[in-house]
Order: structure tokens, then sequence, then C-alpha cells
């Protein structure tokens, strides 16, 4: 009580010692008789004018101090609650200022999701095999970054298991890599690719197919180029699954010449490696042509030590076919 009445101002009585009654009445009229004269000078204290607690309470200890200062002592409602008699003015919340510092930092809009994040450094995610759903993502996040900058370069970060899934069923037809080749080559930015997982069977491609000297690969990514499959034949009759079989043969033979075109090989060299799957780590990936540089980071003294897999071929006495 000695210290809402010194925040609010309210003059107090000094310590009583044991005096007689008659000394004790006559002071205790002097306090009332001096608390009745001061009330009206009683300055407000410095408060949030829209806190309606504080509002009353700072009205009630200028006009009536009286009423602070006499509260019951054994009484079951929390102090100064017992002033408010308007349940109008008890339903309304307490309006607490915050200071600047608590909302300097945070964000005037909600945080962006991932995929426009990386949109927005102009990198395109193919995490995913190659469905008719991603390849429509894919396609139009090409197409919106030669709209917004056409000198820009664009990244394709791949980590795909092409038109399969890791097991070798087939999810989506070979075009749907073939679709996002074709934006590729009709874009005027440069494409920087890169392998960060995977890049298997279609997804092998389009890592070939970035801009030469800008086609990169992670140490311990994989690529592996291998036959398109037939899709799952059902129920369909010996003639429909004929035609499929030759569908397939014409995707296997584009497959060929677009790798050939972009990693230098010959179609007969390309062809003969793709007759079984034919995985490649960073290193072989490189000599074949598929990239132009691995991303070491700091690795290249460690790796250059490595033997290289011809050399770990010849030592473990396997034989090469074909020159590979």
């Amino acid at each position: 009580m000695s210290m809402m009445a010194a925040y609010l101002r309210v003059p107090t009585s000094t310590p009583i010692t044991p005096q007689s009654p008659t000394a004790t009445r006559t002071k205790c009229r002097n306090l009332k008789t001096s608390c009745s004269v001061n009330a009206a000078k009683i300055p407000m204290p410095p408060l949030n004018p829209k806190d309606p607690f504080l509002s009353k309470l700072a009205s009630i200890a200028a006009s009536s101090p009286d009423t602070l200062l006499n509260t019951p002592k054994n009484s079951d409602t929390p102090p100064f609650l017992d002033i408010f008699d308007s349940p109008k003015l008890m339903a309304t919340p307490a309006q607490v200022e915050r200071s600047v510092s608590y909302n300097e930092h945070r964000p005037r809009r909600p945080p962006p999701d991932l995929p426009s994040l990386l949109l927005h450094g102009r990198i395109v995610y193919i995490g995913m095999p190659l469905v008719p759903a991603v390849t429509e993502l894919v396609v139009a996040e090409l197409m919106y970054l030669q709209y917004m900058d056409p000198k820009e370069p664009i990244f394709i970060y791949i980590n795909s298991t092409g038109t399969t899934r890791d097991d070798g069923e087939t999810v989506g037809m070979e075009t749907e890599g073939f679709a996002i080749y074709d934006a590729m080559m009709q874009l005027k930015n440069e494409i920087h690719t890169v392998a960060v997982g995977s890049a298997i069977g279609q997804a092998c491609l389009l890592l070939s197919a970035g801009t030469p000297g800008k086609r990169f690969m992670m140490p311990h990514a994989k690529a592996m180029i291998q036959q398109p499959r037939i899709p799952s034949s059902g129920l369909m009759p010996a003639s429909d699954v004929l035609i499929r079989a030759k569908e397939v043969i014409i995707n296997r033979d584009n497959l060929v010449k677009l790798l050939a075109k972009h990693t230098g090989n010959s179609e007969e060299t390309v062809a003969n490696v793709m007759k079984r799957p034919y995985y490649m780590d960073a290193t072989r990936a490189k000599e074949f042509g598929v990239i132009d540089r691995i991303l070491w980071r700091g690795q290249e003294k460690v790796m250059a030590d490595v033997a290289s897999p011809d050399d770990w071929d010849k030592g473990a006495g396997i034989k090469i076919v074909d020159g590979f």
C-alpha cells in the first residue's frame, strides 16, 4: 500500500510512536484534514490514456485517495478491483503500448514458400521424377525467368530419376524429358545445370544440355544413362504393344543423338554404353562429357590422390569392354 501511495504521490504519515489516545486522535484528525486540503493538488501519474484500468485508478486517486488508503485488509477481492462498478469497463481489454523494438525485426508479410524463394534466386529445382505435373512447373518457371530477364543466367538443380522410379518402374513418358529439353533449347539465357544427387535417364540428358562450361556436379552425385522402357502394357492387344515398342525405339534413338551431341561422343559409342544401365560418378561423368566441372570445394587435393575409375578396374582385373 505504501508503494502504491508513493506512485500516486498520496501523502502518508510517518510511523507513529506509542502515545496517549488523545494525541493519536488529534494526529489522525490533522491527517484527514491535510488529505482533504491537498487532494485537488495531486497530479496525474504518467500512464497510457487508453488503458481503462490505470485511467480509472488514477482518477479515483486524484479525487478521493481515502478510497485507496482505507481498503479492507481481509477481503476476497484483489486490491483495487472493487472500484470498478461498471461491467462495461471491465469488459474492455487493456491496450498495452509495445516498444518500437517489438516490431522492428518482425516481417511485414508472411515469408514465401521454398519454391518461390528459389525462383526468386533464378533457381529451378527438379527433385522428383519427370511426371506431367513436374514438367508443367519446370517449363513454366523457365519461361517466367526468361520473361523477367533474358540476360541473367538460369540455374537448374537436378536430383531426379528421370521418367522412372528408383526401382525402375516407369512413371512418365519420355516426352516429359524432351519437353523440358526443348524449353531449355529455346531460352536465350545461359543455363547452368548442377547435379546434386542423381541424374538418371532423361535427367542426365537435361544435365548435359546446359550451356557448355556451365555444367556442374557435386562430388558424390551419380549420373546414369539407360534405354527408355516400355510402360506397363496391362491387357493391351499385341498390336498395341508393338506400336508402343516402336515408339520406345524412336525415343531411344533420339536420346542417343542428343547425348552424343552434348557429350561430344559418337552415336555408336553412346548406343553401346546404353545397352545396359551405365552409372557414372562425378569423375567418370566429366570424362564422358556429361559435365564440365566438379564442385569439390576444398577437396581438390584429396581427390587428386584417388585413382581414376579405369585404374581401379585395371587393378581389380576387370576387363574393359568397348573402351569403357
